[in-house]
């Protein structure tokens, strides 16, 4: 059975008959706040139609006081709806590729475990969800959403962007290694051309690794501060599983071997595994993109050959 029929499978035959009462209290929610939108209007324009001051004063706070209660109401409704969609939808979606993961839909990998991976600059604060442990074969790993900042939470730094946001994801590699390497998107070089490779060469990660896969080559810049492990750790197969991945997804992907580890980033610029409250509510497509998400991470550990443990831990 393909891909595609398994999701479709899926959804007809287990989501959909849970999903009718999701989408009850999705409808639910859309009114209330509806009906808050409507009240505010009206709750503007009395000052301007009522001049007994003490009138205008009663009638604000009571139309106050009735919005608040509406928008509290809603904002129960949904999170019980989105606990709901989670337990429903994505703990499904996750049990279906493999009954032995687990899933934590409000945890996230911390701060100190992506700052292992070296990829971006140390983080200090991080938020995030959808915790997903596992093990394929013997290859442990963990993944979830995470939105990574400095500057503690309360600090003025805590009000810009996060300067990562997307999946996080790493694995044991068992093996310690002595460098460290490093594979990201080749945006220079695709953008600026030899300019771009010049520019390459300079980088804080170790020198820049020409390897002898084209394909390889035009989507991923490599930097490692020993040359020799890094042709070791990025075999044929490897590279050829990392092109595959971003052919499949085109999407950022970074990754780097330190330690005794692989990690992994795809950044996205939304809410994952979240659900929506407008449009359509729940379709088939968005099962199959929650699904691809989720199958990705099994595709990494396969296709990047963790599970030959062709090294050993010294």
């Amino acid at each position: 059975m393909s891909l595609n029929q398994r999701v479709e499978e899926l959804y007809k035959d287990q989501l959909k008959p849970k999903l009718s009462k999701l989408e009850k209290d999705r409808s639910a929610i859309k009114k209330k706040i509806i009906l808050v939108s409507l009240l505010a209007i009206p709750f503007f324009l009395i000052p301007f139609f009522i001049r007994n001051q003490i009138g205008v004063w009663a009638l604000m706070v009571i139309s106050f006081l009735v919005i608040m209660i509406i928008l509290v109401r809603a904002l129960v409704s949904y999170y019980n709806y989105r606990h709901q969609f989670k337990e429903i939808v994505i703990k499904e979606l996750v049990n279906i590729i493999n009954p032995q993961f687990k899933y934590d839909p409000y945890d996230h990998i911390n701060v100190f475990e992506f700052n292992k991976a070296k990829m971006f600059a140390k983080g200090e604060r991080a938020i995030g969800d959808d915790l997903v442990k596992g093990r394929i074969e013997k290859t442990e790993f963990e993944f979830s959403e995470i939105k990574v900042g400095q500057g503690t939470q309360n600090s003025q730094q805590s009000k810009q962007s996060y300067f990562f946001r997307g999946l996080f994801f790493y694995a044991d590699f068992n093996k310690k290694l002595n460098g460290e390497t490093f594979v990201s998107p080749d945006k220079a070089e695709r953008l600026l051309g030899k300019m771009g490779q010049k520019l390459q060469s300079k980088s804080s990660k170790g020198q820049l690794v020409k390897l002898e896969n084209s394909a390889f080559e035009k989507m991923y810049v490599v930097h490692s501060n020993d040359q020799t492990e890094a042709r070791y750790i990025l075999t044929p197969k490897m590279m050829e599983a990392m092109v595959n991945i971003r052919e499949k997804h085109p999407l950022n992907f970074h990754f780097s071997f330190v330690d005794q580890r692989v990690n992994c980033t795809i950044e996205f610029n939304k809410n994952l595994f979240e659900p929506v409250i407008w449009g359509k509510g729940l379709q088939l497509s968005d099962v199959e993109y929650f699904y691809n998400l989720l199958e990705l991470i099994e595709t990494i550990i396969k296709e990047m050959n963790l599970n030959l443990r062709i090294w050993t831990v010294e």
